[in-house]
């Protein structure tokens, strides 16, 4: 499912919940075309120590674990960014998969 995030500005953001199919396929490289330099800075990191020491098992099993979490993260972050739902319909959403308190 997606949902649709606003900024003060009028800038929106059509963001998928759930399950990154392009984190899990691509690794860190959704996070960086995505302009989140942070998480694919630390998303690169980690598979690539873990990979290191576990002839690239480990960067794998990261990358799984990465898939069910990054678009949650992304989506935080850009409400801390100042990113609203811009309708009732993606707030229920977010509020479901407690991404946004039901007091926000």
């Amino acid at each position: 499912m997606k949902v649709t995030l606003q900024n003060e500005a009028g800038l929106t953001k059509v963001v998928k919940v759930g399950f990154s199919w392009t984190t899990f396929f691509f690794g860190f490289f959704p996070a960086l075309f995505r302009g989140d330099l942070k998480w694919a800075a630390i998303m690169f990191i980690i598979e690539a120590i873990l990979g290191s020491f576990t002839l690239g098992i480990g960067a794998w099993i990261s990358g799984v674990v990465f898939s069910f979490v990054y678009n949650k993260i992304y989506i935080k972050e850009l409400i801390e960014k100042g990113y609203k739902p811009a309708d009732e319909t993606a707030k229920a959403q977010l509020e479901q998969k407690q991404i946004l308190s039901p007091t926000a």
